[in-house]
């Protein structure tokens, strides 16, 4: 098997050299931009010390560049990359697929890597991804290792988390932080809404398991620590294993670091041999700042009560001694590079040194070659071998050691001591040059570009929105749009038609289409796909197939979606929603050049928006916002499953999480694919803003509907009745709302 990369997290210059002298292969770090951990970013010189610190050492140094990128900032974003691209940086870490598409076009020879904020949950989405040019994927931190194997079945380089903390969201999904607070987790400022005490009540807003079935912090997930499995996880094909922590101690990455190399190397040593971990080793792991307890991630369940933190989610003590050790050990020492070298003294002709790196014992390949002074021969007394020997392995302040030196000279030669100092000097220097500059390129900054398109639009004539749209989520709520004359477009969850392919029509849909003729019937796919939906794409597949089809388009949620609709030749409309997120202009035109509409961001203002520019894309204007999208579930926090005591009947369930300031925020259990939706206290209103939003040249707007009953929603059709052909009509809604992150944006 090829031998895995050890990955570890530096976030600061001390800690990345404590990482490489702990054992790991690669290092990921973050500048002072574009990095998901904004308060761990290396400035622009010391990422440069950085990649020529780890070629010297054998190591890669990867960048992230995974937060969402606004139309302001990407115009800076190839000058941020290109010195470190010219370095000779091994990859970089994206999000955003404007960001991946700059990076592709100014910087083609720069490997990319999917982080897990582009919540890859299977081989559909890997698959997807290199069609367009990734190398690697970091997949989703809930797949199981059966869904990790199929998406190394696609190609694909495998990236998989192993050791640290763990987000309660599946990544990139995550508003809760944004909303409460405008910290963006998408922008690297995450708040730790999850690590806060709640309480989970039914919809009445009573308890709903007074008897303690969940914990006081049922958002906070233990951290994960895969050591007592690595060989499983060795044997699986992963290619890098990943240990969170770009905010922690250097202590806590070289301490972690040397632990996992220690055992992956012992596995590979003796890979027949009776695999363990020692309870002293497991007991060092627990003094390196874990939260609470540990568990071992999704790779072997699903969710769980076993996951959360029984209390307050704290970090344990640390081992001060410990601590000390580690930094003695790994990041006050550093250890000596193993390099052979040969000596060649001819008279009459140049000294000769060579130097090789040492590689696994055994010399490797030649390196570096330099000559010296002329070989005289000796008026009184010749050089020895000893002599040369002494002279030449003097490495000084250098990283190199040498450790076997072959000598060949003739008889009664000499060369004087100084001589000797300045041919191993010169000769290791230039070895540590050439090893510090491997991978250095050259960039052309016409090659570069920032978005190729401005941000200007034409507003509808008279001020009016083409369509309006109306996302919703049970029968009842469809039932209240029957006699209205607002929606041009339904969204309807696909979770709502029979998985029977005979019965993919219901009298709903078909009072609706006969009612509206001509108004048009999106089907809604899962915001989550996973291995377990295939039955559920088989019959959705039937249904958007059929030669008599109602359906007239697609909204999605996830690249696994759009994957299996091209793979399909699906060729009516297509829109992704707003959590394919598309925050510049070149985001845009990435999803536009595949066909697919776009859904403005949340989290962007209003001048952020007038930036991206919204011509031709769709704005939700009504609803509530999801904050959450969660493998783990609160029923199965308590120790129950919905969908089994109904005896498999259950689609959804619904509670409330209340938070310490007495906000309530609905949770919607989806037990058709497992997985829950945290939506915000208050919908998302912008009745206010119809005139800013019709000048801005929308396509269409969309109103969605989560928990509002029939009467509610003819409310609230009533205040938006006329926002597509009046905006400035005054407005009010009969309920408490917000206007989001329209005036106030996210940092």
């Amino acid at each position: 098997m090829n031998k895995v990369e050890l990955l570890a997290p530096a976030g600061s210059l001390e800690g990345f050299q404590g990482a490489v002298h702990a054992g790991a292969d690669a290092v990921y770090i973050g500048g002072r931009k574009y990095g998901a951990r904004a308060y761990a970013g290396f400035p622009p010189e010391e990422i440069c010390l950085a990649i020529r610190y780890a070629h010297l050492y054998g190591r890669k140094v990867y960048l992230t560049v995974n937060t969402l990128v606004r139309e302001s900032e990407m115009e800076e974003l190839p000058d941020f990359i290109r010195p470190f691209y010219e370095e000779g940086l091994d990859g970089v870490i994206v999000q955003d697929m404007g960001v991946l598409s700059l990076v592709r076009e100014a910087f083609p020879l720069l490997p990319l890597h999917a982080s897990t904020q582009m919540n890859i949950t299977g081989a559909d989405g890997a698959e997807f991804l290199l069609a367009h040019g990734v190398s690697r994927v970091v997949p989703a931190r809930e797949l199981s290792l059966p869904e990790l194997r199929a998406i190394k079945e696609t190609g694909i380089e495998v990236e998989a988390f192993v050791h640290g903390a763990m987000c309660y969201c599946y990544s990139g999904q995550c508003l809760f932080s944004s909303m409460l607070g405008a910290r963006s987790g998408n922008r690297g400022r995450c708040a730790q809404s999850c690590r806060l005490p709640y309480q989970v009540l039914d919809e009445q807003g009573k308890e709903k398991w007074p008897d303690g079935g969940c914990p006081p912090y049922p958002l906070s997930l233990k951290d994960m620590c895969t050591l007592s499995f690595l060989p499983e996880i060795l044997q699986s094909g992963i290619d890098s294993l990943k240990i969170e922590g770009r905010m922690k101690k250097p202590e806590y990455t070289a301490g972690v670091t040397a632990l996992y190399r220690q055992y992956i190397d012992r596995y590979y040593e003796k890979p027949a041999e009776e695999y363990r971990v020692s309870q002293e080793d497991r007991e060092r792991l627990r003094r390196l700042y874990i939260r609470s307890e540990i568990q071992e991630g999704y790779y072997h369940r699903h969710n769980g009560r076993a996951m959360i933190t029984p209390g307050k989610p704290g970090y344990l003590g640390a081992d001060p001694a410990y601590l000390k050790e580690i930094r003695r050990n790994y990041i006050e020492s550093a250890p000596a590079i193993d390099v052979d070298g040969e000596v060649i003294l001819k008279k009459g002709k140049p000294a000769v040194c060579r130097f090789w790196k040492r590689e696994n014992g055994q010399s490797g390949e030649l390196l570096i070659s330099r000559e010296g002074q002329m070989v005289m021969t000796a008026q009184r007394q010749p050089l020895t071998e000893e002599a040369v020997k002494k002279q030449m392995t003097k490495c000084g302040n250098t990283p190199f050691a040498i450790r076997r030196l072959d000598v060949t000279m003739e008889a009664n030669c000499f060369l004087p001591v100084r001589a000797l100092n300045d041919l191993r000097r010169d000769t290791l220097g230039a070895l540590e040059r050439k090893m510090t500059d491997s991978g250095r390129r050259s960039s052309h900054r016409e090659e570069d570009g920032g978005s190729k398109e401005t941000a200007t639009g034409t507003a509808p004539e008279q001020g009016g929105i083409p369509y309006s749209a109306i996302q919703f989520e049970t029968w009842e709520q469809m039932e209240a749009l029957y006699d209205s004359t607002f929606p041009d477009r339904l969204y309807v969850s696909g979770d709502l038609l029979s998985k029977e392919s005979e019965s993919r029509r219901s009298p709903q849909l078909e009072a609706w289409k006969q009612k509206k003729k001509g108004r048009e019937l999106f089907l809604m796919m899962p915001r989550v796909i996973r291995r377990r939906d295939e039955p559920y794409l088989s019959a959705l597949k039937k249904i958007l197939f059929a030669g008599d089809t109602i359906w007239d388009g697609v909204l999605f949620h996830n690249v696994e979606s759009l994957r299996f609709l091209e793979k399909n030749g699906y060729q009516k409309k297509k829109m992704a929603d707003a959590g394919l997120y598309v925050w510049n202009q070149r985001a845009r035109r990435f999803w536009q050049e595949l066909g697919v509409g776009t859904t403005a961001p949340l989290e962007c203002n209003s001048e952020d928006l007038g930036r991206l520019g919204l011509s031709g894309m769709e704005m939700v204007v009504y609803g509530r916002s999801p904050l959450m999208v969660t493998a783990n579930c609160f029923y199965q926090t308590a120790g129950r499953c919905l969908r089994k005591e109904r005896q498999g009947g259950a689609e959804s369930g619904r509670l409330l999480l209340r938070d310490r300031y007495h906000t309530d925020f609905p949770v919607r259990a989806v037990c058709s694919h497992c997985y829950n939706e945290i939506y915000n206290s208050v919908p998302l209103s912008l009745h206010e803003y119809g005139r800013s939003v019709a000048a801005a040249a929308v396509a269409g707007i969309r109103l969605i509907f989560t928990t509002e009953g029939p009467a509610e929603i003819r409310q609230v059709l009533d205040c938006f009745r006329d926002f597509t052909t009046a905006p400035g009509r005054r407005r009010t809604v009969p309920f408490p709302c917000t206007k989001g992150h329209y005036k106030r944006g996210a940092e």
